[in-house]
């Protein structure tokens, strides 16, 4: 079985990673084009080129799309990415220009080590230079390099956050992959069982609290802030060839693996964002019902990218990965 979305034909990422600053991006480029989708669904998202995603304007097919730490400095992560592809000639031809169009969006990590060092124009154009198609790395790299979950009771009992992949094999050719950063405010959770991964540490540090639990208690009162710290971004892709609409809805049923595996998702506090990609290597239009299972597929996939994110994470500023304290 494929493992991550670069198992997704025309698909190739690449991170910029900077533990010392616990920050970093990552850069998911479609070389040949893809006819792309978004989703925003946060309260508090950052994003970039977002707009022309929607159904019913002009542009359909993205070049790249960037995952940034940095909160909003780390938007400036896309102008490198489009400067990368630009010198290759990559983007959408207008008379003599070439405009790489990349979306982009952000999650808030600035302060778990310092608040002074963002992804910028560099560092984008470096994890372009890192791109592969190869396996994607995972856990505290790129964008979730300082990725923290598990907020609600304050840092001095999160735990770390990350990136994850996953990828589906739907038979037939047919692919469905996800890539993702997990900041959330709240827990990540096995869909099926519901048994909490990465949570708000016990007072005892043995084992992990349920955040909804935790909100719906009569008279709980948050020890974080309502301001916009958090956010879990990521992409979803298919080889199928899609319209501009159904990668949009591609896009929304993807945020449904953020609900199934973060738990609450979409609050407040988090900016959550969804991207969709579709490269059409597989020919042939998709029928109604086909569109739904590639939506189903998007979900799970980004469900089971989110519990590798937590799975794979190490310590960093800090903060103790959930791996560490499952030994406890």
């Amino acid at each position: 079985m494929p493992e991550s979305i670069t198992a997704v034909p025309g698909i190739r990422v690449g991170h910029h990673t900077d533990t010392s600053n616990a920050t970093g991006c990552t850069v998911i480029l479609f070389e040949e084009g893809a006819v792309g989708g978004v989703d925003v669904r946060g309260a508090a998202p950052g994003t970039r080129e977002t707009d022309l995603l929607r159904p019913g304007n002009l542009v359909e097919r993205v070049h790249a799309i960037v995952l940034s730490g940095g909160s909003a400095y780390g938007l400036d992560a896309a102008s490198g990415v489009m400067r990368y592809l630009e010198e290759r000639g990559i983007g959408l031809q207008i008379g003599p220009a070439v405009v790489p169009i990349v979306p982009a969006a952000i999650l808030f990590d600035l302060g778990l080590v310092t608040h002074s060092v963002r992804p910028g124009p560099e560092e984008g154009y470096r994890a372009c230079k890192d791109a592969s198609s190869d396996g994607v790395a995972e856990g505290s790299v790129g964008a979730g390099t300082g990725a923290t979950v598990g907020k609600v009771l304050g840092m001095d009992r999160a735990v770390k956050g990350g990136l994850g992949s996953a990828c589906l094999d739907l038979g037939d050719g047919l692919l469905v992959g996800a890539i993702v950063a997990v900041n959330a405010v709240g827990s990540v959770v096995d869909p099926e069982s519901g048994r909490v991964l990465a949570g708000p540490r016990r007072e005892d540090g043995k084992g992990f609290l349920d955040t909804v639990a935790l909100m719906t208690q009569p008279g709980f009162k948050a020890v974080h802030r309502q301001v916009p710290v958090n956010t879990t971004i990521g992409v979803v892709a298919t080889n199928a060839a899609l319209t501009k609409e159904e990668a949009n809805r591609l896009a929304m049923m993807g945020q449904d693996g953020i609900a199934m595996a973060v738990r609450p998702s979409h609050t407040m506090a988090d900016g959550d964002v969804v991207f969709a990609a579709a490269t059409g290597t597989v020919e042939g239009s998709v029928d109604r019902g086909a569109s739904s299972r590639l939506g189903a597929a998007a979900a799970l996939a980004m469900a089971q990218a989110i519990t590798r994110a937590v799975a794979k994470a190490t310590a960093l500023g800090g903060i103790p990965s959930a791996s560490e304290l499952s030994d406890v």
